[in-house]
């Protein structure tokens, strides 16, 4: 009996080696699966032919374990990206509705002499005189005619909002040098106003050398009036008139002007003998600072930052999206590789 036992076995191995031979490779890929997780296969009991359970987590679950906790914190900064995206086009456009005003300063020796025209009506203009350093020496004859050393333009057009009334401008050139202090005093003389209060209305607009210049002169104070706001200095008072000059730029590129002004009134203290039923006005016209303002809207959302910050996240995203397909087809070739592991133990065991 021995013999046939020994033939048998005999048998069986050639069988194995013939098997070997004709896949050598799937036995070394087999071996080298098997020696990399050794510590993860059951091991069979080689005396009583059976396999003991686990109790403690494997090396191949804490990875799986592992690939989806990554999986999910991928999943979270992916939806993060998202919302960074959406947030980022969203306050674009908000920005792109809501312009932020800007302000500049510039700051000038010289300004562009403005011109100021006055609307007497009955008063007359006595005196008109430049001065500096915000100095105005004493009044000399105050009610008498004096001397009219400022450029002055008279002018006649209807007014452009009734376009029947014909309306009277004295137009005066105001001061120029802002570093001198230069200013400008004008005194008028009313004899007499069926009116309850006496005051005389003038109108600032930006350059007397386009007054001067424009050969429809009644067509320019006409777009004056209609552009800028007039003002009033009363009877029996010194105005003193501080101008400050704004620059608004519009979306189409056009450019605004505008007068601000501080003005200050002192009570003027008649000394003439003779009590006298008229009026004196007095006003003085004076560059409050040598800065220009210029207001314009602008728009803070800059899309070549939005375009870098948009890439970046897409870069993100597609790196992210990338892992994940990576992570799931490791955790699908890892447990493939367990499955396989556990039939071969199984089948070595049977």
């Amino acid at each position: 009996m021995p013999k046939p036992e020994v033939s048998a076995s005999y048998q069986e191995l050639s069988e194995d080696v013939e098997r070997v031979s004709e896949n050598p490779t799937e036995e070394r890929e087999g071996e080298m699966e098997v020696n990399e997780d050794s510590s993860s296969v059951i091991l069979p009991d080689g005396e009583l032919g059976t396999t003991t359970p686990s109790l403690r987590f494997s090396k191949t679950c804490l990875k799986n374990v592992f690939s989806v906790i990554l999986l999910f914190i991928y999943l979270l900064l992916m939806a993060v990206a998202v919302f960074l995206v959406y947030q980022t086009i969203s306050d674009f456009r908000e920005k792109l509705k809501h312009p932020v005003m800007s302000v500049t300063y510039k700051e000038v020796s010289l300004y562009d002499a403005p011109g100021i025209a006055f609307y007497p009506g009955k008063a007359r203009l006595l005196s008109c005189k430049h001065h500096y350093y915000d100095h105005i020496p004493p009044l000399i004859n105050p009610g008498q005619p004096g001397d009219i050393e400022c450029t002055t333009q008279r002018i006649n057009y209807t007014d452009p909002f009734t376009n029947q009334t014909m309306k009277y401008a004295l137009v005066v050139q105001g001061p120029r040098d802002v570093k001198k202090r230069e200013l400008v005093f004008l005194q008028f003389h009313l004899n007499e106003t069926d009116q309850d209060f006496s005051a005389i209305d003038y109108l600032l607009f930006s350059s007397f050398q386009e007054f001067v210049s424009s050969p429809e002169k009644a067509k320019f104070m006409k777009d004056c009036e209609s552009s800028y706001s007039s003002w009033k200095f009363s009877g029996g008072f010194r105005t003193w008139v501080k101008m400050s000059l704004v620059k608004t730029k519009e979306e189409d590129g056009t450019e605004t002007v505008e007068f601000k002004q501080e003005t200050s009134v002192v009570n003027y203290i008649d000394q003439r003998t003779k009590p006298r039923s008229d009026q004196l006005f007095f006003v003085v016209f004076e560059w409050k600072d040598p800065f220009i303002q210029t207001v314009q809207d602008i728009i803070t959302a800059n899309p070549w930052n939005m375009i870098a910050l948009l890439c970046g996240i897409f870069l993100a995203l597609f790196k992210a999206a990338d892992f994940a397909k990576l992570s799931v087809k490791w955790m699908i070739k890892i447990r493939r590789r367990h499955l396989k592991r556990t039939r071969q133990v199984t089948n070595h065991i049977s």
